[in-house]
């Protein structure tokens, strides 16, 4: 049995990992509890965060948004930014820290299924409407994502009567996390560093 401590953008990733991530990790003898940061997400609130958790669990990760996370530096990419939450941590963390940030944000994993996100949504024309956004990015969730106005939940509000803390995770629910690991590259390989912990 592993414990992982796993620290949140807010308070819908918080209800995805008690909903479904959780769950589905906890088939593989790995125990996930979030902690939600309730936003305003950056580097030195991600280090005292980590440091306050990390005693209470066998291993801590995190599960932040790229397109949220404040003070990033010029041009910095998503791998850059891990490590610098991995370099700015206590020393006695390292060992046991996982770094992940979600490209762009929790709701481009949604993009995983159009059929689900419809029935989800319980709103006709979505499924159409997200194939037609897919298409535009290659197929790649991960991808959704070239302006302010345009992230994947601005662009849900847009179109659909989308409520991040009560569709998000129900959508995810619908969807599984397989499809989502099929469809979203970052995604899967943070999950394969996880269920190494295991091993």
């Amino acid at each position: 049995m592993v414990r992982i401590g796993i620290s949140v953008e807010g308070p819908t990733e918080e209800r995805f990992v008690k909903m479904v991530l959780g769950q589905y990790l906890a088939t593989k003898g790995i125990y996930m509890t979030p902690i939600s940061m309730g936003g305003d997400v950056n580097v030195e609130r991600a280090k005292n965060e980590l440091k306050k958790i990390a005693n209470n669990f066998d291993f801590v990760t995190t599960l932040y948004d790229f397109y949220g996370f404040k003070k990033r530096l010029d041009g910095e990419s998503k791998e850059e930014l891990e490590r610098r939450i991995m370099d700015s941590a206590h020393e006695a963390i390292k060992p046991k820290l996982i770094p992940y940030v979600q490209m762009y944000e929790f709701e481009g994993l949604l993009f995983s299924c159009p059929e689900s996100m419809e029935r989800g949504l319980n709103e006709s024309g979505v499924q159409q409407w997200c194939q037609d956004v897919l298409a535009e990015f290659n197929d790649n969730p991960e991808r959704i994502n070239n302006s302010v106005e345009t992230a994947p939940s601005k662009r849900l509000l847009k179109y659909t009567k989308y409520r991040k803390t009560t569709h998000g995770p129900n959508i995810a629910a619908e969807i599984g996390i397989p499809k989502m690991r099929e469809m979203c590259l970052g995604f899967h390989e943070w999950l394969c560093k996880i269920e190494r912990l295991a091993q």
